[in-house]
């Protein structure tokens, strides 16, 4: 086994090669180290120097510390950078420190404290690799897919790995192996059987058969059920209603032809009596802005970002408030 480094930085949007990157070197520091104390810290709520402290301090009741550290992102002020470099030069074998970020890059400076051979980039996957890596993935758990059903599987699900993995995982409950999945069992599956999602919140929102008001408060209850759900990352579902948006403009742009399945065919004919191509840009703009106000520190008030974000969406139509407070919460 080859020599681990004290630590690693996996940084990008594509969170299934970038977890099973993590997964791999947290089992080879078991394997190598023993019994390990294991953490998992959020620079959104905690300081960075409090992750230190804990790698420094080491541990008496096991024979290693490794410590996970997600939004690296943030990790730019000098005293930090300094406090790792200093750790770095005398860091012993039993400590070992994941940065994890969602972004492409973070710091130049601490960058350069992490080897070249301890660093990775994971990027989205290329759109003509999306349809081969989906069928693969239901090759090997003994499953065949018609094109069509996983064309509309990757319409319906946020472009990465570790979405597409989960969601999918949920056929091989329904149907034994060997059955073929057809555009029908994905519907059933993914739209008529499920918890509510980010999808189920855009399908509400792009019901042109209601009026903005009951979109609005409509969609601000399945927002609230997703955000009490395992899955209640802002940052998931900012992303998937991006992807949701992306798919509108590209509607707009290439005719029903862009989108695969005659379910969403039909939501999106509705989105696009909602909004114009431009209205769709705009709201991709205020995705953006949402969650990078969010990641750089509005974790306090993240429930009331996301309810303007949704605001600004269904009643603005992409227009931006200019405070924090939706008008809705002042009409009272």
């Amino acid at each position: 086994m080859a020599k681990l480094e004290s630590v690693y930085l996996y940084t990008g949007p594509e969170f299934g090669e970038r977890n099973d990157a993590v997964e791999s070197i947290k089992n080879a520091f078991k394997k190598q180290t023993g019994t390990v104390d294991e953490h998992t810290f959020y620079l959104l709520e905690t300081p960075f120097n409090q992750v230190m402290t804990i790698l420094q301090s080491g541990t008496l009741f096991s024979d290693g510390v490794l410590v996970v550290c997600k939004n690296a992102e943030l990790i730019k002020k000098k005293d930090d950078i300094q406090m790792l470099a200093d750790w770095l030069k005398n860091a012993e074998s039993s400590s070992l420190l994941i940065l994890v970020s969602d972004e492409i890059s973070v710091d130049a400076k601490l960058e350069k404290l992490i080897p070249a051979a301890a660093r990775k980039k994971f990027w989205i996957m290329y759109e003509e690799k999306k349809l081969p890596w989906l069928t693969s993935y239901f090759s090997k758990n003994g499953y065949r897919i018609q094109r069509s059903a996983a064309e509309l599987i990757l319409d319906l699900i946020e472009n990465n790995t570790q979405a597409l993995r989960d969601e999918c995982s949920r056929f091989f409950l329904y149907f034994p192996k060997e059955h073929e999945i057809t555009e029908a069992d994905v519907e059933s599956i993914l739209t008529h059987n499920r918890e509510e999602s980010v999808f189920s919140l855009f399908a509400q929102l792009a019901d042109s058969t209601e009026n903005p008001q009951a979109r609005f408060e409509k969609g601000l209850s399945i927002l609230q059920r997703i955000r009490l759900s395992k899955s209640n990352s802002s940052v998931e579902i900012i992303a998937g209603l991006s992807s949701c948006f992306r798919n509108l403009v590209k509607w707009h742009n290439e005719g029903e032809s862009a989108i695969h399945g005659t379910m969403l065919q039909k939501q999106y004919r509705s989105a696009a009596r909602i909004w114009t191509l431009g209205q769709a840009t705009a709201i991709l703009a205020i995705l953006a802005a949402t969650d990078m106000e969010i990641r750089s520190g509005g974790n306090l008030l993240e429930d009331l970002l996301l309810q303007k974000m949704l605001y600004e969406i269904v009643v603005k139509k992409g227009s931006q408030l200019q405070s924090i407070v939706p008008d809705y919460l002042t009409d009272f």
